[in-house]
């Protein structure tokens, strides 16, 4: 019966939509509903006298004695005093048909009192007993069933009128936590996702329900199940699930236009925030082709645990998550140095916002002078000291060759220099695989870095003191980093598109900001000086592949929707990068994403003579000049698509 009212109601709701549109009517006032409260017990009080009058044969009269318009107005004070008026008729709960309840029973009470006490001194019953019993059930049955169905009627209009905004979804899971995920969305108001099923990988469950609703099994693609049942996307609720079955299934619901969200765990959803804001869309980095990386806690806590740490470069998007991640370890005391002031004050209040009780300071400072990076050294004394300070844009730094060696090789000494010279227990320095045989300037100058602080370490070594650890990390690109490709697409697809590729063949390795800095925090902790750290990186991705995949994130279709546009190989880029030379190789370590490599060692005073000619080059703004000898210190440095390609030999160019 109360489904076919409600299917009913629907198709008067869904043919008057366009003429009558609930949401634009206001809450009542609570006079109105006290008013239609009195007419409903008018109402009730008609339909206990035709009642009566039926059973005891009695002539109906329309009229009202005194004593029916005591009880009604002795009815009508008891609304007012529990203020029964007072909820909101569409949001109406228990509680209301409790008030209702004690209103009414009140009522019964006072009548009955007021019954004996005249039948005492008159001897006259002003009131049939039984009449006063009927009227107290129809009157509740009648407001608590005024306020069901306005309820109702709201709910069934609201879920109509959204059923155009609603995604129908398939959950992907069957066990406590999917289960869990699908009743919160079902009960949520208003509905964001409509759950059709549910999908169970195990094909056990094919001929029973959870909820109400069906179990299905995957018997073919993933997107072709979602087709047959009509949903438009779905959700990853399993949590068993395995990354190489996440990427699976993402990869086959993208290939057919379908959405694909990741649902929390319950023991993660947030208080106080809705279950639908926390069902998130999947992201590129949760098809990233690599196994999750597993933090040494207690190596890191012991390296960071109440020592004083210095970040350089602590507001870009390396140092700032390198800032977040030591924040949590309770360190001494945290100095935040960048020569960026928004960003820097941005990250200032987020740590202080996140992490009240550390000891922190963010000081507008740049590397590249010396005076201001020794006052920080003095005044702090830095036990470790994180260097992420760099210049990373490859065209930039192609067209400002003096620029890159101010901050990348400069800024690199000067931090390096003063590390050892107050006595830094280490000095961390975060690389890049363009540093590898390097084919462009900002490639060649983060080389020329490593190639310094190498020849400190040995240098140190030569001397059997002890002293600073230098020790260097080097991965390639960042998702979501500061002018990285992930960040351009989304904007460009926001835009319309096209996206713009520089060549279809062009592949890189990629990693996320968090991976990245675990990394560099946890190879800072196992290095004791003189290493070279490479993080094992994944899969390679094609640049162009993961155009597409941006694309059918956002919901398009690559070439339909959104174009792919290639523009060419930027000045100084090469097609592929690494993470080794031909002439290294690699040592494993305790954590299997993170290797040593084996390189060549170098002469400090010799380095140091070169770096500091290179420096005196720089000065003259001569990009011919200080290329040159670059490449005179990097030999493998060979430029590619730039105009520096005259100066490689006619052996590094046909290599």
């Amino acid at each position: 019966m109360y489904k076919k009212f409600s299917q009913a109601l629907i198709l008067v709701l869904e043919s008057s939509k366009k003429r009558l549109n609930f949401k634009n009517i206001g809450y009542l006032p609570r006079w109105a509903i006290l008013g239609f409260d009195i007419i409903i017990i008018f109402i009730s009080l008609l339909a206990t006298k035709i009642t009566i009058s039926n059973i005891s044969n009695q002539v109906f009269q329309l009229s009202l004695s005194s004593t029916e318009i005591l009880l009604v107005s002795v009815n009508t004070i008891f609304f007012i005093l529990y203020r029964t008026y007072a909820g909101l008729i569409r949001h109406s709960t228990f509680l209301d048909a409790v008030r209702f309840l004690v209103a009414t029973l009140s009522t019964v009470i006072v009548i009955l009192v007021a019954y004996y006490v005249y039948y005492l001194y008159k001897s006259e019953e002003i009131i049939f007993i039984p009449f006063l019993l009927i009227y107290a059930v129809i009157s509740f049955c009648g407001l608590f069933l005024f306020r069901v169905v306005v309820k109702q009627v709201f709910e069934v209009y609201l879920n109509v009128s959204q059923k155009e905004n609603q995604i129908n979804v398939l959950v992907y899971g069957t066990d406590e936590n999917a289960i869990s995920i699908a009743s919160a969305l079902k009960s949520e108001k208003p509905h964001r996702f409509n759950v059709l099923g549910f999908i169970d990988k195990s094909f056990k469950n094919n001929s029973k329900q959870i909820l109400g609703l069906p179990i299905h099994s995957v018997t073919r693609n993933i997107a072709v199940t979602l087709k047959i049942h009509k949903a438009q996307a779905l959700i990853l609720a399993d949590k068993t699930i395995t990354k190489t079955e996440s990427i699976s299934l993402i990869d086959k619901c993208l290939d057919y236009n379908l959405k694909v969200f990741r649902a929390p765990l319950i023991s993660d959803i947030e208080e106080n925030k809705n279950i639908t804001s926390q069902i998130e869309k999947i992201q590129i980095e949760d098809i990233l082709e690599r196994a999750p990386i597993k933090l040494d806690n207690k190596l890191v806590a012991k390296e960071i645990f109440n020592k004083c740490i210095l970040v350089t470069g602590g507001a870009g998007s390396i140092g700032s998550e390198i800032v977040r991640q030591i924040a949590g370890y309770k360190p001494k005391g945290l100095i935040i140095v960048d020569q960026a002031e928004t960003p820097l004050h941005n990250i200032h209040l987020e740590i202080k916002s996140n992490f009240p009780n550390v000891n922190y300071k963010a000081v507008v400072c740049d590397v590249r002078d010396l005076n201001k990076i020794k006052n920080i050294f003095l005044e702090y004394k830095p036990d470790i000291v994180y260097h992420a300070a760099a210049y990373k844009h490859v065209p930039l730094m192609e067209a400002h060759p003096s620029e890159a060696i101010f901050a990348n090789v400069l800024g690199t000494k000067n931090v390096a220099d003063l590390s050892q010279d107050f006595g830094a227990e280490k000095f961390v320095m975060v690389s890049t695989d363009k540093a590898v045989n390097p084919s462009n300037v900002m490639g060649a100058s983060k080389r020329i870095a490593e190639i310094y602080v190498q020849a400190l370490q040995e240098q140190s070594n030569r001397n059997l003191k002890k002293s600073t650890g230098f020790v260097t990390t080097r991965f390639g690109n960042v998702l979501g980093s500061n002018g990285s490709v992930v960040p351009l697409f989304k904007k460009q697809i926001e835009e319309g598109g096209p996206l713009t590729i520089t060549h279809p063949d062009i592949i890189r390795y990629f990693m996320t900001i968090s991976e990245a800095c675990q990394l560099v925090i946890e190879a800072g902790a196992m290095g004791n000086g003189g290493e070279v750290f490479i993080f094992d990186m994944g899969e390679a991705v094609k640049i162009i592949d993961l155009a597409k995949k941006i694309i059918r994130l956002a919901g398009y279709t690559p070439y339909k929707d959104i174009d792919i546009k290639v523009i060419g190989l930027r000045p100084g880029e090469k097609l592929y990068e690494e993470l080794l030379n031909e002439k290294s190789s690699t040592l494993p370590t305790y954590n299997e994403k993170i290797m040593i490599a084996k390189m060549q060692t170098y002469d400090y005073k010799t380095i140091n003579r070169d770096v500091l000619e290179l420096l005196q080059l720089a000065l003259t703004q001569n990009k011919n000049d200080i290329v040159k000898k670059m490449k005179e210190i990097v030999p493998e440095f060979v430029s590619m698509n730039s105009d520096y390609q005259k100066f490689d030999n006619s052996t590094d160019k046909a290599s």
